[in-house]
């Protein structure tokens, strides 16, 4: 394995790989190894594990510059004692890389408010199989004219090139957080409640909704709705009273509030832990349409109850590949997100790649001509 300490040093390891036309391995601690495609067999293994520098951080100016191979959860810590935070919460978040992290386009509960990887990330420099260094953005909110190449480093699982060094918006931590849990009998009076509270002034930060299978292990009954909120302690206040007005309403605070949420976002990581032939489906609905997708699904789920993104835990990956061919024919983009190195040669993990799939095709071609990276790896259609 080649572990590059400088992003010139990646460029050059590439370059030489490209040039004897060898295969590549592509990653940084390697932690999203069940997610998307498989790593197939290549000639070298190149990791970004060496380049793990912070290059600038402006607190005042909510900026921060660091270099791929960085552990996002040591890159968290140092912002936390400034009261920042990168608010992605990505699953293996202990192990994995910034740049893991990017390349996957990783995100979590709190989505809702903050959004994506493409909402946080100014800048990037990412290193080509022509050993050329490409600088896109810098280190200001707004400084991007026309095509962002960056961009498209972003979800792409490193089969364009390498990710060298990101520079990201950060968000300040609320003074104040707490969570409240809202109980319901039936599918329908959750959303409803969901519903009413996107409908409010209330603006959350998370709102995730668990039906009865993944509340379970957490001793939940019936169909939770999770909210997070923070501001000042007057913020807080008003939330809590006006979602007590919601139906049944469980507060918490402190380190029970930490531990729930914690949970919810290692929750794929867990499962496939516990189910080394399970898979996790990734599936977008319209937020009308989440009764119905959560009536569709026999499994554990959670779900992004704001933003039409689930999460469904099948114990088997034949019942995951069998489910994503329904969800098809009701034009709900799916992807079997989680699955073991094993069983994803079997299936097609990505059934429904959408209508810019033949310009994503383009645009790997002219990236990586003769397909010498990371191939395979995005749900094995590139």
């Amino acid at each position: 394995m080649l572990t590059p300490t400088s992003p010139a040093e990646m460029a050059e390891a590439l370059a030489s790989a490209s040039a004897r036309t060898q295969s590549i391995t592509l990653g940084g601690q390697f932690t999203k190894c069940l997610m998307g495609g498989p790593t197939a067999p290549s000639d070298i293994t190149i990791s970004t594990a060496g380049m793990n520098r912070i290059l600038k951080y402006e607190p005042r100016d909510l900026t921060l510059s660091v270099e791929a191979g960085a552990p996002f959860a040591e890159v968290s810590r140092v912002l936390a004692a400034n009261n920042q935070m990168i608010p992605l919460d990505p699953a293996w978040a202990e192990n994995a890389t910034v740049g893991g992290v990017i390349a996957t386009n990783s995100s979590g509960p709190r989505r809702r408010l903050y959004g994506t990887a493409r909402d946080m990330v100014i800048g990037l420099k990412f290193a080509t199989l022509e050993g050329k260094l490409v600088q896109s953005g810098g280190m200001v909110v707004k400084n991007v004219a026309g095509l962002d190449m960056g961009k498209l480093m972003i979800g792409s699982f490193g089969t364009l090139a390498a990710i060298a060094v990101v520079n990201f918006k950060l968000s300040p931590r609320p003074e104040v957080e707490q969570t409240t849990l809202l109980s319901f009998e039936s599918a329908a009076l959750a959303v409803a409640a969901r519903d009413r509270l996107l409908q409010s002034v209330l603006q959350p930060s998370a709102v995730d909704l668990l039906n009865p299978l993944a509340g379970a292990p957490t001793n939940l009954r019936g169909y939770t709705l999770a909210v997070q909120y923070g501001g000042n302690a007057l913020t807080v206040e008003r939330y809590a009273r006006e979602l007590g007005s919601f139906g049944s309403a469980t507060p918490m605070t402190g380190a029970d509030e930490q531990k729930f949420w914690r949970q919810i976002q290692s929750g794929p990581q867990r499962f496939m832990e516990k189910f080394t032939d399970g898979a996790v489906v990734r599936v977008s609905a319209p937020l009308k349409q989440l009764e119905q997708l959560l009536a569709a699904l026999e499994v554990p789920v959670v779900a992004r109850a704001a933003t039409g993104v689930s999460y469904a835990y099948f114990n088997r990956c034949e019942a995951a590949a069998k489910w994503l061919g329904s969800a098809r024919g009701k034009q709900w983009p799916a992807v079997m997100e989680f699955s073991p190195q094993a069983e994803k040669s079997k299936f097609d993990l990505w059934p429904s790649p959408g209508s810019d799939f033949a310009m994503m095709k383009k645009v790997k071609h002219l990236f990586d001509p003769n397909n010498l990276l990371n191939n395979g790896r995005l749900y094995r259609h590139i």
